[in-house]
């Protein structure tokens, strides 16, 4: 049965916290970004004031094994000071007994990456790459097998079970699903899972109309399935980005050199033709400005969408487009938006990606409900000083992906089973 962190009692309780830490460090092993550690404060902070101690739990990276450069040791000292209070560190996940048996209320433990053991994800590792199908079969089953007791000796640190890495939901994994199983009434959502479902639940099943979605990024093919739910959901959708070319081309318009992907132009076809038929506006760019190379120093023109000369690519968003997209989200009382709009990386190109910031912040601003998931639609926001000018920043790229998808995400499932 689902518990809710506000009215569970955590008094002389041990909680056992997934998180997401999975920060970016530099070479010297500095944290260069946060964000994450801050938004789980709350759900952390909660726990302790509540009169429960901590067992807090991550993965850092995709290591093969233990390997310093991913050791969580890396960040405690940051923890331990966005926390208020010591914290204290087990360096191994697996044999954490003695060091949790002696935590007291108010007090807190970082357990070492939960990935160096394989038996989290539960994949084998170490596989030749001429391994046999045989092979790979007998690995897999022997990591499932001892998987079980992984994830036992993980919830025997704890009385309750609190999951706040809405960033792995969308993974099956030991910390973010199976453990979940040994605490069938004393698991529950942390403060930012809570916002991050609210939030999703806000555009797929509460949204206000008129409602669009701003779909952007390189590739059709890592966004059919958002793009498929979401005709059955908006009233408006702005297509971007690398994306966008694949469907100009598909309605017969001359993309240059630009970024595409012919084995998805019947797919886009479809999409336009099911627009159509259910009434949603689509809007692709009219406008686009084009470079001679992929680089910030490369010679740029601005030319319509569907008559790109030979040599040049789309590389973002021409005035006139966003114009255009500007009318139809300021018009809207509901907007998700997920993936650039441009080359962002490259600052010459990144401008219509942040005008898309800009024209967010001000449709928040008119009482429209307005949600950015997607490392760079959040990298725009963030870089504006727009985060807190919209109503919701995700946390989650893959998670908030697979969840506009339509799919269920096994890390909230768990909670809800």
């Amino acid at each position: 049965m689902q518990q809710h962190i506000d009215s569970y009692d955590f008094t002389g309780k041990k909680a056992i916290v997934r998180v997401d830490f999975n920060v970016p460090l530099n070479e010297k092993f500095e944290i260069t970004d946060d964000t994450r550690i801050r938004a789980a404060m709350p759900t952390l902070k909660k726990v302790l004031a509540s009169g429960g101690s901590l067992v807090i739990m991550s993965h850092l990276g995709r290591p093969k094994g233990v390997t310093d450069k991913f050791s969580l040791r890396h960040i405690l000292a940051h923890v331990s000071e966005c926390l208020g209070v010591d914290v204290k560190f087990a360096p191994d996940c697996q044999k954490a007994q003695a060091e949790v048996a002696a935590l007291k209320p108010g007090e807190a433990l970082l357990l070492e990456n939960l990935r160096f053991y394989a038996e989290e994800e539960g994949k084998p590792r170490g596989l030749a790459d001429d391994a046999g199908e045989e092979e790979k079969k007998v690995a897999k089953a022997a990591v499932k097998a001892s998987q079980k007791e992984f994830v036992k000796t993980l919830a025997s640190y704890a009385d309750c079970y609190i999951n706040d890495a809405f960033g792995t939901a969308h993974r099956a994994h030991a910390s973010t699903a199976l453990i979940a199983d040994y605490f069938p009434n004393d698991k529950m959502f942390g403060y930012l899972m809570e916002g991050e479902i609210k939030a999703i639940d806000n555009v797929l099943k509460n949204a206000q109309h008129p409602f669009t979605a701003i779909i952007g990024g390189s590739k059709v093919s890592s966004k059919l399935a958002v793009l498929e739910n979401m005709l059955e959901k908006v009233d408006n959708l702005i297509i971007g980005g690398g994306m966008g070319y694949t469907f100009i081309k598909a309605e017969g318009g001359k993309i240059g050199n630009s970024l595409h992907e012919d084995d998805l132009i019947p797919q886009a076809k479809e999409i336009l033709a099911k627009a159509k038929e259910k009434g949603v506006n689509i809007y692709l760019s009219v406008q686009t400005l084009v470079a001679d190379d992929f680089s910030a120093d490369a010679n740029t023109l601005t030319v319509p969408s569907h008559e790109i000369p030979d040599g040049w690519e789309g590389v973002d968003a021409g005035p006139e487009s966003l114009e255009i997209w500007g009318k139809v989200i300021l018009d809207s009382k509901t907007v998700l938006w997920n993936g650039p709009v441009g080359v962002f990386e490259i600052p010459a190109f990144a401008k219509g990606t942040l005008k898309i910031a800009e024209y967010l912040a001000e449709a928040t601003e008119k009482g429209a409900y307005t949600l950015v998931g997607g490392g760079d639609s959040v990298a725009a926001v963030t870089q504006m000083g727009y985060a807190g000018k919209v109503s919701y920043v995700s946390t989650g790229g893959g998670a908030m992906l697979e969840a506009l998808e339509g799919k269920d995400l096994p890390g909230i499932a768990a909670i809800r089973e």
